[in-house]
């Protein structure tokens, strides 16, 4: 594997669709996420892996807008992120292991409630592409809590793509998965890419995180201690580089 490189590859203005530049986030004396920088466009996606407490679900976060920099600024499609304006949540969609979905509400119940938090006008349409595309057409009338946890994790991501956002945030995707849920989802994600969507995905799973991605990050200690294509990648020596950064080697 090549020496590790921490810098963001350079891209085109008008090919970026994430920038973000000198992210910092404390929580008192605590550093979650200690200046890291990242440059992505269109079709890449970005797998971040790294040991527990590294920071991975906070830098989501902070590219999410969820959470507040300490320092540093994100922008999406060049609109850089402001708390006093909601209208860039329109850019970015999130698949959160938690879900966010409404066990008592339908499939289709639930999707149409998010389309309307983002005033979609044309959700008759959207709504059924998007089960369509996530293989959940036949769970429609079906009430969330009547879901396996694949299929919940699934409809998660519909809702997360409804309003045909920029960037896409992943946060351990796979978490719970049986093999059959596991190469749907994969399926799904996969498209992600060939569409041109960007997605930033942070997962424990070595084998799926390497086999999506264009691009892959090692988060320790808040830093990126590693990020290149993964094109550059040897997975054995890789194995053993993210073992070492997990173990406080790196």
């Amino acid at each position: 594997m090549a020496a590790p490189d921490t810098a963001p590859p350079t891209l085109a203005t008008e090919d970026v669709v994430l920038d973000a530049q000198g992210l910092v986030r404390e929580y008192g004396p605590v550093v979650a996420v200690a200046g890291i920088d990242l440059t992505l466009g269109p079709g890449e996606f970005l797998t971040v892996f790294g040991p527990n407490g590294a920071g991975k679900s906070s830098l989501l976060g902070l590219l999410a807008g969820s959470m507040r920099p300490t320092l540093g600024r994100v922008s999406v499609r060049g609109q850089q992120l402001d708390f006093g304006d909601v209208s860039w949540r329109r850019r970015i969609g999130v698949l959160s292991h938690r879900g966010f979905l409404y066990h008592d509400l339908t499939v289709t119940e639930n999707l149409r409630f998010f389309g309307r938090l983002f005033e979609l006008t044309d959700l008759d349409r959207r709504i059924p592409e998007r089960l369509a595309h996530v293989g959940l057409s036949d769970r429609a009338g079906f009430k969330v809590g009547q879901l396996s946890h694949g299929m919940k994790q699934r409809l998660a991501l519909a809702r997360a793509l409804l309003h045909d956002p920029d960037l896409v945030l992943l946060d351990e995707p796979f978490t719970g998965l049986d093999p059959s849920a596991a190469a749907v989802l994969r399926k799904v994600l996969v498209g992600l890419k060939d569409g041109q969507r960007t997605v930033v995905m942070v997962t424990h799973n070595l084998g799926e995180g390497l086999a999506l991605a264009t691009r892959v990050a090692i988060q320790a200690r808040g830093r990126f201690v590693w990020q290149g294509g993964r094109d550059e990648i040897d997975t054995d020596s890789f194995e053993r580089f993210y073992h070492e950064a997990v173990e406080g080697r790196r």
